[in-house]
């Protein structure tokens, strides 16, 4: 297959540009649906005079319909999108791609998606759709799941689905409520992905940030410890990764704090550790939750994170040595690779 397509790339570059063009509307379509032509445009950066030629020809094979409430995809068109599926790395080099970010940030598995998720919203639920995907994969009857919060955790569990693989799964919230929304939170998610997937769920009623002697004391509810020893059996690990500066503000530290920060060279975080470019760990919060220690014992890591602004922290969480899989997506890819 590879061959077959590095042969056509020689012999008829331009369409391959064209499938990816058309691939890409129909994807963005799918995630967004319905979406009017405009709105369209916007998300993929384009004009909607060059979109309605596009949109003109795939209404007219019967890919797409549209009415008064948008653009969406016809079965037919979810039907080319699937048989797509298996061909879409080759068609578009994203498993080359994936293949040298395996090497140089010695993670087993990589999926890299279309598009970059800093300029398209829509390349978010992409990724979130595979992350779905890969867990399915991964999961057995009776697992304890441990996920994070964030919003690329947040799309995975809207793109799950039952499965067998899912009876007796628990879903467990890796740390206590981080001050954002609470449909980003870690318990929000453990409770969604439960209900998606037919699964059970534990809740951590506890600050995401907290002073050290309010930390020893709510160690000691019976609750609390009930929820730690199923996160230290969790057997896969579902997460997202920050930027350190980033996730510092969302957890409302002060100005002094954040260039304390800044000056030790944090550039990711996850689970509350704050790393720096060659994955030492330079800050460290007070939480309630999954540790590290525990993260590195789990049978399968998966990682989530997309956008080139993202390139700096997930080539700081992989010197960490203990993802199994890395989903992520072009633009953060190239960066990492062009870095």
């Amino acid at each position: 297959m590879r061959r077959f397509i590095e042969m056509q790339q020689k012999l008829l570059p331009d369409l391959v540009d064209v499938m990816r063009q058309r691939y890409m509307l129909l994807r963005s379509i799918d995630h967004l649906q319905p979406i009017g032509r405009r709105a369209l445009a916007q998300e993929l950066q384009s004009t909607e005079r060059i979109l309605r030629a596009e949109v003109d020809l795939l209404k007219e094979t019967g890919l797409l319909h549209v009415t008064a409430a948008g653009m969406s995809l016809s079965e037919e068109g979810q039907r080319v999108l699937d048989d797509l599926e298996p061909l879409v790395g080759e068609l578009f080099g994203l498993t080359e791609l994936a293949e040298r970010l395996q090497r140089v940030l010695g993670i087993a598995e990589v999926i890299v998606v279309q598009g970059n998720a800093d300029h398209s919203p829509w390349v978010k639920q992409e990724l979130g759709r595979v992350g779905a995907r890969v867990l399915k994969q991964y999961v057995r009857e009776g697992d304890i799941v441990a996920v994070t919060g964030g919003t690329s955790i947040a799309s995975v569990a809207q793109h799950l689905t039952p499965a067998p693989a899912f009876k007796g799964v628990q879903f467990v919230p890796a740390r206590g409520g981080l001050g954002e929304r609470v449909e980003l939170q870690a318990n929000t998610l453990a409770s969604a992905m439960a209900a998606k997937t037919g699964g059970t769920y534990r809740l951590l009623h506890v600050p995401d940030r907290l002073h050290p002697e309010a930390l020893q004391s709510l160690l000691r509810e019976p609750q609390i410890k009930e929820v730690l020893a199923l996160l230290k059996h969790a057997r896969i690990v579902l997460h997202g990764i920050g930027d350190a500066v980033t996730m510092a503000r969302r957890r409302s530290y002060s100005e002094a704090e954040l260039r304390e920060l800044e000056q030790a060279g944090a550039v990711s975080e996850a689970f509350g550790y704050y790393f720096n470019e060659a994955g030492e760990t330079v800050h460290r919060m007070p939480t309630i939750g999954l540790q590290l220690e525990d993260v590195k014992k789990a049978e399968a890591v998966l990682s989530i994170a997309g956008g080139e602004s993202k390139a700096k922290a997930i080539l700081s969480f992989a010197k960490q040595s203990c993802q199994n899989v890395l989903i992520t997506d072009e633009g953060a890819a190239r960066a990492i690779l062009s870095a």
